[in-house]
């Protein structure tokens, strides 16, 4: 190895690598159930359209049909499998891409789901039969119905 070759390899290593390969081109707006399906927010279009039907999506707190259009800074709620997702539209996208490229075409503001308070269950192996008079009342004590 000569002396330059190892100067060309320290420089390449300081370079600053691309954090992300850009993202595709698109157009001013689109509709609002394609770009909910290229940003994989719906697992298919025509989800994304029976959502639309349905009034589970708004576009700027507005009832929005499959056909509205969509355009960057308009802001959208989606009711997508019970669960309420809010977004900011960063980049219109018509293709649908890979989840890394999605992502970025979107600013994510739905807010934290609180951790659910669950109540144990209590689980007897199969074939044990009902519960005994003593074992329901431990039950009852585990689920915080009886002290």
């Amino acid at each position: 190895m000569h002396d330059h070759d190892v100067g060309q390899d320290q420089a390449r290593a300081e370079q600053p690598k691309t954090s992300a390969p850009p993202l595709p081109p698109g157009p001013p707006a689109t509709r609002v159930d394609r770009w909910l399906w290229a940003v994989r927010i719906t697992k298919t279009r025509s989800d994304a359209a029976q959502a639309c039907r349905a009034g589970h999506v708004r576009i700027n707190d507005k009832p929005a049909k499959p056909a509205t259009p969509v355009k960057a800074g308009d802001r959208v709620r989606a009711r997508v499998n019970g669960v309420n997702r809010i977004v900011e539209v960063s980049h219109v996208i018509e293709k649908r891409v890979g989840a890394p490229i999605a992502t970025r075409c979107y600013v994510d503001h739905t807010p934290a789901v609180p951790p659910e308070f669950a109540v144990p269950v209590a689980r007897r192996s199969r074939g044990a039969g009902r519960p005994t008079k003593r074992e329901r009342r431990q039950i009852d004590r585990l689920r915080g119905f009886g002290l």
